[in-house]
């Protein structure tokens, strides 16, 4: 017989045995739910690169949430949507359906105001986007005259191949209802744990790099990177705190003359056209090398280096844009801002004419030589330009002067390679003029800037995708990164996706 207070000992000891069990199962749950929630908190992001790899234009690029149930639909954030240039082929891939539901995505952020970034944002509205733009107040401005050229483009083509347009003036109205300005180095929220920063890239007006964050971590998309120190920009920022950098590569294989031989190359060009009594033809791009030729020439002029000629900007898209870089002089460098106290239009001289209307235009051929004629496209892929090359192309005395990137399959690549004949609206014409370039007045970063921009990012860089450059640029560049600075760096293929952790 066992007595009553050996049994409540007994009791007692079971008791505290049963608290135990419960005490260390509820640990194991607890550790475990901790690891589960860890586990489920670990945050990803999907890159997909949809256009601008393996070609410098076309710009295209997605990131995406990985949710965590497979019902829910991922946030999706685009960055660009650009315009391919270069022939045939690249007319084909804007005709193409988008590689993905124009509607599933959310946010599209637009990093600059040329069309091989934005030039296919209203075929994204007309094929069913309806989410919001976001870009610099300059951008927003800018993109408007860039889509208007190019309906003009399609009008043109329209009517003289039975081209159906990629979108219409309606689309574009649309496109321009999505569209917000932001200031730089504000934080955006983007929504589902997405925020964006802008910060200068120095390319062109209110270009900008755009900072992406999700988790902890951040992913610096670069857009096209300025020729810093630019004769009008401010320089391009370093930006720290970067974990992924997705960077063009234009010019990846390659270096520019020095700013001060391109302003010398560019003189004694214009002296030498002078002397031979010919005519001087620079096909330019609308935005940004137009307003550098400009001011460049405005101070030869001012200064007395060069004599005073008919200077003729035979673009009414350069005309208007110039117009929109006057609303934004606060966006420039220390040294036009100084100028801009003692002379209050950086763009004009004495000798320069604007020429709005196709009669205008026609009319400078039976101007007396020398003069210069600045005209788009800087490709000679369109425009204005194709009638000045079709009409001076010929003759010796003149000057075919190339100022920036000619892109594989353009007119202006075949003449800057060496073509000694080109047709030219079904015309076969011969090439005697003079062919010359000065590179150093591109608007992109050359290989070693390039590498020097990687370089002075903080020690979080863990990887680097380079895009937007002919294959041969994107892969020097990429081997320069492994090579110099130790970082992993890869250029991706058509349509491939990453994971990438942002915790």
């Amino acid at each position: 017989m066992i007595s009553e207070p050996a049994t409540t000992q007994k009791n007692i000891c079971c008791a505290q045995v049963f608290f135990c069990v419960l005490f260390l199962a509820q640990r194991i749950f607890l550790e475990k739910a901790v690891i589960l929630v860890h586990m489920q908190k670990k945050k990803q992001m999907k890159l997909t690169f949809y256009g601008g790899v393996g070609w410098v234009t076309g710009a295209n690029f997605v990131v995406e949430n990985i949710p965590e149930q497979n019902t829910e639909k991922p946030h999706r954030i685009m960055i660009d949507c650009g315009m391919f240039q270069g022939g045939d082929d690249a007319r084909e891939k804007n005709a193409m359906d988008f590689h993905y539901d124009p509607a599933s995505i959310d946010v599209l952020l637009v990093t600059h105001a040329h069309a091989d970034h934005l030039g296919r944002i209203p075929k994204l509205v007309r094929d069913g986007f309806r989410g919001k733009i976001y870009s610099t107040d300059a951008t927003r401005d800018l993109a408007p005259l860039m889509f208007e050229d190019s309906l003009k483009i399609f009008d043109y083509e329209k009517k003289k191949y039975d081209r159906e347009p990629l979108y219409s003036e309606e689309d574009v109205k649309k496109t321009l209802s999505l569209w917000k300005g932001v200031p730089f180095h504000s934080r955006l929220d983007l929504g589902q744990g997405f925020s964006v920063t802008l910060h200068v890239a120095g390319h062109i007006l209110g270009s900008a790099m755009m900072k992406l964050s999700y988790g902890s971590r951040n992913m610096l998309f670069t857009g096209d990177l300025g020729n810093s120190p630019d004769p009008i920009l401010k320089d391009t920022e370093e930006v720290k705190g970067i974990h992924y950098l997705l960077m063009e590569s234009v010019y990846g294989d390659r270096n520019h003359e020095e700013r001060e031989k391109r302003v010398e190359k560019l003189k004694q060009t214009i002296l030498e056209v002078i002397a031979k009594k010919g005519a001087l033809i620079i096909p330019s791009f609308a935005l940004e090398r137009t307003q550098n030729l400009l001011y460049t020439i405005n101070n030869l002029v001012e200064s007395g280096e060069i004599p005073q000629i008919p200077v003729f900007l035979d673009s009414p898209l350069s005309i208007k844009i110039t117009n929109v870089f006057k609303k934004y002089t606060h966006l420039m460098n220390k040294d036009v801002q100084q100028k801009l106290q003692t002379d209050n239009d950086i763009f004009a001289f004495p000798g320069f004419v604007e020429t709005f209307s196709i009669e205008e235009s026609k009319a400078i051929a039976h101007r007396d030589n020398p003069k210069i004629i600045i005209s788009s496209a800087g490709m000679s892929h369109a425009g204005r330009i194709i009638f000045h090359e079709k009409n001076y192309l010929s003759d010796e005395k003149n000057i075919l002067l190339f100022v920036g990137y000619q892109a594989v399959g353009t007119l202006g690549r075949i003449i800057q390679d060496g073509a000694k004949k080109v047709k030219i609206f079904g015309k076969e014409i011969e090439v005697k003029a003079k062919i010359e370039t000065i590179s150093g007045y591109s608007a992109h970063k050359d290989s070693d800037h390039l590498l020097d921009f990687v370089s002075r990012m903080d020690e979080n860089l863990e990887k680097v995708f380079v895009v937007m450059g002919e294959t041969k640029s994107s892969e020097f560049l990429a081997t320069k990164i492994r090579d110099y600075l130790g970082i992993e760096a890869i250029v991706p293929e058509q349509d491939a996706s990453v994971l990438l952790d942002m915790e």
